[in-house]
């Protein structure tokens, strides 16, 4: 009589298949992890610029100049509220204004003016490499987002 084998996965197959569960699950985690990453900084940028131009509009309302500041110490920026945004966790803040327009050496300021123009600049968002500018222009007062890699 011939002895018949028994049927099934031998352990050695099981613990190859386990691990490339494993190492496929990591990947996808790694992933999702990066993207939900990217996009809360997108938000924030976005939340940015339209804060600046919530500013910019109470300017033209209101025909008086307002002003938006930004503390580079703290990580955050005042909106039309008067309320401190904190920027989230990681992203770093950093502001390129006009010398008149900084009252110390951690504070920006961007000053808006009756008819829409302001006094211009940029504000920086950083995480890693990437880099998020927030353009206003002096004459108009636009506000424009930037998405760039830092080249350093």
């Amino acid at each position: 009589m011939k002895a018949s084998r028994a049927q099934g996965f031998t352990l050695l197959e099981m613990l190859a298949v386990i691990l490339l569960i494993g190492i496929a699950a990591a990947a996808v985690s790694i992933s999702v992890t990066q993207g939900l990453a990217s996009a809360r900084i997108n938000a924030a940028s976005s939340e940015l610029a339209g804060a600046l131009r919530a500013t910019r509009a109470q300017a033209i309302v209101r025909g008086q100049e307002e002003n938006f500041d930004v503390d580079t110490r703290a990580d955050t920026y005042r909106n039309v509220k008067q309320q401190d945004v904190r920027l989230p966790k990681g992203l770093r803040l950093s502001i390129t204004s006009a010398k008149d327009d900084q009252p110390n050496d951690h504070t920006g300021r961007i000053r808006f003016f009756p008819d829409g123009s302001s006094t211009g600049g940029r504000i920086t968002l950083q995480s890693g490499k990437r880099q998020w500018h927030v353009n206003v222009s002096w004459l108009t007062g636009e506000v424009r987002v930037v998405d760039t890699v830092a080249t350093r």
